[in-house]
């Protein structure tokens, strides 16, 4: 197998300095994740990654990227830069140079990470694909995925995500998509931004970053939708949604025992599909999907197939069977984890869908962070969509000034609630935990999956 960075390929992208030759297999910034063969790269973020380059070069790592050469590591193969990041980002664009691959580049206030695992499950078997892991969207997750990319990839999926102004056009220009597709706009991030317009203008920076022969996938549903259009004048532009006229329309989508039928219509006419997951939010994500499947030229009845083994991503929707007692003997409770994060638009989805199950109904909501001064009426807003809950347990300040009809344990703090959840859960119930990730819902799912054995 060749190398994915030589000494001399790593020197000539990011004009550093190695005295000792090397060859790379693999590139990463993580120890713990780090496998022989890999180039360590000593980024400094929360941590001092030089601090740990001796480390990595026990684990097998074949170099490390720096930016000044660690005590008693002088004859190490150390690849010396003047910044570490920078380093990383050259090396991103170098990568992205030297392959013919067709890029898709995805962004959206909601859906981002769904969208790309659909494109993964979709296209597989249909070139070597390279795709974004978990979600490294960020200043360095976009270079990571860029570097990591292999020279003869077919096809590769980036995601890029934004919590401020000015983010996305770099990373953008860096992965220079043939296809760049907008999943939606919503509320998310006001703390930073005036305006959900604001938010539009930011995700249509996108845009700037597309080959000259590019295409512009846009949720033509939102209200934003005219900001998107404006930024991609001068690209073919694909439109996906619910409305009339659409070059991609869901006609409709039927969810029931764990799957999502979709029905929609595309320039080749009505296709039918199956996704492995419950929620017309996720119908509607698998429609900018199929978009951006047409204009990277997939096989597009192959992916349609392909798309019943896709399911949620971690903390996205993700359902577990917990049962109690003995093998079950006790019955079960049926778990969807929506830990992740928190936005207004994804935790009405969730609300959604959990009222469509079958069941005693649980909603376990956590603060959605990062709102603003909007933030009080936008937790209050959510109480028009739990009606069809049973009981809804919340957890931070935020949500316990929302007034919930069905309101059940008001905790402060997750760690508190997940104290007292296992005494409110009984067997045949459905209960949803979703909130913002620096509210630490999955001491709230941990707790919940010790109540009994997992199963899926």
């Amino acid at each position: 197998m060749s190398a994915l960075w030589t000494r001399d390929a790593a020197v000539s992208a990011t004009g550093g300095t190695c005295a000792v030759d090397w060859a790379a297999s693999g590139v990463s910034i993580d120890t713990r994740s780090l496998e022989a063969g890999d180039l360590f790269v000593a980024l400094s973020a929360s941590r001092d990654g030089h601090d740990f380059v001796g480390q990595a070069l026990a684990q097998g790592a074949a170099a490390a990227l720096v930016s000044r050469i660690p005590e008693g590591l002088e004859d190490a193969p150390l690849l010396l830069v003047p910044d570490v990041l920078r380093g990383l980002e050259a090396l991103g664009v170098a990568a992205r140079a030297r392959t013919q691959a067709r890029v898709i580049a995805i962004t959206g206030s909601v859906g981002k990470t769904g969208s790309k695992e659909m494109l993964r499950v979709a296209l597989a078997g249909q070139g070597k694909i390279h795709v974004a892991e978990k979600s490294y969207n960020n200043h360095e997750g976009v270079p990571l995925t860029l570097a990591r990319m292999p020279e003869d990839t077919d096809i590769a999926v980036i995601e890029i995500g934004m919590n401020h102004a000015g983010e996305i056009a770099p990373l953008a220009r860096m992965a220079r998509p043939h296809v760049a597709l907008v999943t939606t706009v919503a509320p998310v991030h006001l703390a930073a931004f005036a305006d959900v317009a604001e938010i539009a203008a930011e995700k249509a920076e996108i845009f700037k970053g597309l080959e000259a022969d590019g295409t512009a996938i846009i949720n033509a549903d939102i209200e934003t939708a005219a900001i998107l259009e404006k930024a991609a004048r001068g690209f073919e532009v694909l439109r996906f949604g619910v409305g009339e006229g659409h070059d991609f329309r869901l006609l409709s989508c039927d969810v029931s025992n764990g799957v999502t039928v979709v029905r929609a219509i595309t320039p080749m006419g009505e296709i039918m599909f199956k996704l492995g997951g419950e929620g017309e939010h996720l119908a509607q994500n698998a429609v900018g999907v199929l978009a951006g499947l047409y204009a990277l030229k997939a096989d597009m009845a192959r992916a349609a197939m392909a798309l019943a083994g896709w399911q949620p991503p971690e903390g996205r929707g993700g359902k577990q069977h917990i049962l109690l007692g003995p093998e079950g003997m006790d019955g079960s409770f049926i778990l969807i984890n929506e830990s992740y994060n928190a936005n207004p638009a994804s935790t009405r989805a969730a609300l959604q869908t959990l009222a469509r199950q079958s069941g005693r109904k649980l909603a376990i909501l956590g603060d959605m962070l990062e709102l603003g001064e909007t933030a009080p009426a936008l937790h209050e807003g959510l109480a028009a969509h739990a009606g069809g809950i049973d009981v809804v347990h919340t957890v931070g300040p935020l949500m316990a000034a929302v007034t919930f009809e069905n309101r059940g344990i008001t905790a402060l703090s997750a760690d508190r609630l997940a104290a007292e959840i296992g005494r409110q859960v009984r067997a045949g119930d459905v209960v949803m935990v979703k909130g913002s990730l620096g509210m630490k819902m999955a001491l709230v799912i941990d707790a919940l999956q010790k109540l009994g054995d997992a199963e899926g």
